[in-house]
């Protein structure tokens, strides 16, 4: 199949095939591969062959015809356990282990020299119960890490196999460092979940701690970390290679085969630009035989829809006030950063502005006491900064007495609109208008996927075509086993845009998409 490059060059080098054969820019490079797409919202960093950074950008090359072309949108963690899959390395489980589920633990012994991959995933799955709707994340989670949920601390039952002649030849495109959103986190945050919980397979995240001399914060890590882990998991099982860092898809459309394709199924015309050293931008084409959607939510920010959110004082990531405080824009003395949400990410921002001395206004919309309110489902015990945050939107209220100058929650409070001269007026639960001088404005009430390089932005893919993509509420719909879109065959998706929000469970996805196309890859006897 062929590809048209538009003086295109890319960085099919470093695939490593030997039997490559230059072709000139604009002419055709030939892929049957799996084309990983890595689509990323953070800002650019080029790599270098020491750690990840792209510092070279060779000719375009002409491809064996015998490889697929496969495609993953985004490199976080699920794109890159996807990536170690797809790279030959095989789940076993260990000739001695005995899982804590019984009834998993007799069907573990029925095959126990066939890979996980190449086993059942429906029937392995049957009956598993946890914090996730999928089957197989369950399965995967449980197979990790074995009764982790009851405060078991069990070895893992799988042992891991690099086996070569299994590898499905893929790209991972994306703009950032592997490791996706991560990277846009304000570095000393700590993770809502256990920090064991973020590991990938076969690297656990304590044991990397404990080598980089690091601890976890009453069992949970900082941001930081989980970003350098993700990072350094990429180096050390020797994935880099697959990982394509400066690149940005735009536009993925399906096409017919050609003629002497075997396979009757749909191809993929997968486009973009990549940035290279200099700061320029080289477009390729691609076709691809399979893609894989796993560009998670953090994309597009969700925006009030008032006027003057287009100033410049109004921001959407916590980034930006790290930035105005370097440049002097605000200090402790300065008119209070107004914040607003009611979510982690806006209680992350409270926090980092009070531990800076910063004024902070907080507005949101429900009632402190909403039992919807993530502060009011978090264990207290387990979470004590989420909950002096919460103490603090009850008793600093502008409905209570003991309010004060560092910081003023404005609940059941609607946002009208920001003015030139940096007011944010408010309407109040009785309909009343109010008014409030503010430095600096951070929107914080979450975000969505951005898929505009798919058609109809991929809300034909959903659950309800009918409605917008909602991760929350109409997520797309794959086979729960496969993670194959049920409306576009080759399409899979995993990660946030499936439902699955956890790092521990989006692994699952992973777990299912390699099986699904290591058995539709597999040559007959």
């Amino acid at each position: 199949m062929a590809v048209k490059l538009q003086k295109t060059r890319i960085l099919a080098k470093r695939l490593g095939n030997k039997n490559l054969s230059k072709v000139s820019p604009g002419g055709l490079l030939l892929i049957k591969m799996v084309v990983v797409m890595v689509v990323m919202v953070e800002s650019l960093h080029m790599l270098s062959p020491d750690n990840l950074y792209i510092t070279e950008v060779f000719e375009v090359y002409q491809l064996p015809s015998t490889w697929f072309s496969q495609s993953i949108t985004g490199n976080g963690p699920s794109g890159i356990c996807l990536s170690y899959l797809l790279s030959g390395y095989t789940p076993y489980v260990k000739a001695d282990a005995v899982h804590p589920q019984p009834l998993l633990q007799k069907k573990l012994t029925e095959k126990p020299d066939v890979s996980i991959l190449d086993q059942d995933l429906d029937y392995l799955s049957e009956g598993l119960e946890g914090r996730s709707q999928s089957p197989v994340a369950l399965l995967f989670d449980t197979l990790l890490r074995p009764d982790t949920d009851f405060g078991g601390d069990n070895e893992s039952v799988l042992t891991w196999e690099h086996q070569a002649e299994r590898t499905i030849p893929h790209l991972v495109l994306g703009r950032n460092l592997p490791g996706g959103a991560w990277h846009s986190i304000e570095g000393s945050m700590v993770t809502l979940s256990q920090g064991e919980w973020m590991g990938l397979p076969d690297l656990k995240f304590k044991d990397w701690m404990r080598l980089k001399c690091r601890g976890l914060r009453d069992s949970r890590a900082t941001a930081g970390d989980i970003a350098r882990y993700y990072q350094d998991y990429v180096v050390k099982k020797g994935l880099t290679h697959n990982f394509f860092c400066g690149s940005v898809v735009t536009a993925v459309d399906t096409e017919s085969p050609e003629s002497g394709e075997q396979d009757g199924g749909p191809l993929f015309l997968v486009s973009g630009f990549m940035t290279t050293k200099d700061g320029s931008q080289q477009p390729f084409t691609l076709r691809a035989r399979n893609v894989v959607l796993a560009t998670g939510t953090s994309d597009s920010p969700a925006r009030l829809g008032i006027l003057g959110e287009d100033l410049p004082f109004v921001h959407y990531e916590l980034s930006a006030l790290e930035e105005a405080m370097k440049a002097g824009a605000v200090t402790p003395t300065s008119d209070p950063v107004l914040i607003i949400g009611a979510g982690l990410s806006a209680a992350d921002a409270v926090l980092f502005a009070r531990h800076c001395n910063l004024p902070v206004i907080h507005a949101f919309r429900r009632p402190v006491d909403d039992p919807d309110l993530i502060f009011n489902q978090l264990p207290k015990k387990m979470y004590p900064e989420y909950q002096k945050v919460h103490r603090m939107m009850q008793e600093k209220s502008i409905l209570s007495s003991t309010a004060f100058r560092g910081y003023l929650s404005l609940p059941r409070h609607r946002p009208l609109l920001f003015q030139e001269d940096h007011q944010a007026v408010f309407q109040d639960q009785n309909g009343e208008h109010k008014r409030f001088r503010v430095s600096l404005v951070l929107v914080l009430i979450g975000s969505y996927p951005d898929l505009s390089f798919l058609a109809h932005g991929g809300a034909d893919l959903t659950v309800d075509p009918d409605q917008p993509l909602s991760p929350k509420r109409n997520p797309i719909e794959v086979d729960p086993f496969t993670y194959q879109s049920t409306r576009q065959k080759g399409l899979y998706a995993m990660g946030p845009l499936v439902g699955d929000n956890f790092v521990r469970f989006v692994q699952g996805g992973a777990l299912a998409v390699a099986s699904s196309l290591l058995k539709e890859n597999r040559k007959p006897p």
